[in-house]
């Protein structure tokens, strides 16, 4: 196996510490939910964030697209979307000279044809538009009038969400939450994160404008790629993986989840493992970034039962119950 150089490891940390820097200029507080971006950035991933209206999701998103010298798009969701808004279509051209012709099929891009997609309150449309995404997420292509067509690269889909209880909203289809790397849930912030968050948007700023002058672009496509190569040759050790299936089956048979992760999940820890340790400076995982990486990585690929939400669980303690059950290994 290639093993990254010693050289390569600093300089893919410090890139990373400064894009963490930059979008911590517009983005008080949240420190987990930007490293778990960053993570997913760095794994090839993709990434839900769900909170309550306000809470600086949209924000997040537009300040990592700031940080770098990518293309950026944001498709707002809203329950007359078609998929055709969000892929592309097909016009004719009608032909220009007396000749008879139909004309030609002009392929018209959407959205999707882009580095950094925001697709802000994702659970607003219906399951029809949502599913747009699938082959998208997947295979990083788009087929329109039967061709399939290549996404740029890096690509990464940003989504936000609403709660499912809030009003207007649709659940996301399984399969297209499993396309998710992570999932990150924001809560609110803390009382002097919010006092900070209130300074920094109110004063000498008008209503309608984001804190993001400050945010300065410091990566480009070709050092993401760099950023994306190098985690694939984090060193995963043979025990540390199994720790990572092991707690995936776990939450197959836990009491109060109906539903547990499938070898996905299990990839997605792993994957994101891997992400976390390059942004640390090492060059191999521990058993300590799968045990970190268990919330966010799985959170959104298990169910939980009925009687479990009457007594007032929550998915994530029901998870972090089934991850301390396992036995991590002493390396």
């Amino acid at each position: 196996m290639q093993a990254i150089q010693p050289e390569e490891l600093t300089r893919a940390a410090q890139w990373l510490q400064t894009l963490r820097a930059e979008v911590g200029q517009a983005v008080v507080g949240q420190l987990e939910a930007v490293d778990q971006t960053l993570v997913a950035l760095v794994a090839s991933g993709h990434v839900l964030i769900e909170g309550v209206p306000g809470l600086g999701k949209t924000l997040l998103a537009r300040a990592l697209a700031q940080a770098m010298t990518l293309r950026y798009s944001r498709v707002q969701f809203t329950p007359d979307l078609m998929p055709s808004d969000v892929t592309g279509h097909a016009v004719l051209d009608i032909a220009s000279r007396g000749d008879g012709s139909l004309g030609t099929l002009r392929v018209h891009q959407g959205p999707v044809f882009t580095n950094l997609l925001l697709a802000d309150e994702i659970n607003r449309a219906p399951a029809k538009t949502q599913s747009a995404l699938l082959e998208v997420m997947q295979e990083y292509q788009v087929t329109l009038e039967g061709k399939a067509m290549a996404l740029p690269r890096p690509f990464m889909v940003m989504a936000t969400q609403n709660p499912i209880d809030t009003e207007g909203t649709y659940p996301l289809p399984e399969a297209q939450l499993d396309r998710f790397l992570l999932k990150i849930d924001i809560g609110f912030p803390s009382h002097s994160e919010e006092n900070a968050i209130v300074q920094l948007t109110t004063r000498q700023r008008a209503g309608n404008q984001f804190p993001l002058e400050a945010v300065r672009p410091c990566l480009d496509e070709a050092q993401v790629l760099e950023l994306q190569r190098l985690a694939c040759l984090v060193q995963a050790d043979e025990r540390v993986i199994d720790y990572a299936v092991r707690i995936a089956r776990a939450t197959r048979d836990w009491p109060g989840l109906s539903s547990g992760a499938g070898p996905r999940g299990t990839m997605a820890l792993v994957r994101a493992a891997r992400a976390a340790a390059l942004m640390a400076g090492r060059d191999f995982i521990t058993p300590d970034d799968v045990a970190r990486q268990t919330l966010p990585a799985l959170r959104h690929r298990v169910m939980i039962s009925p009687d479990a939400q009457l007594e007032g669980l929550s998915v994530d303690t029901l998870l972090r119950a089934a991850r301390d059950s396992v036995e991590a290994p002493r390396l």
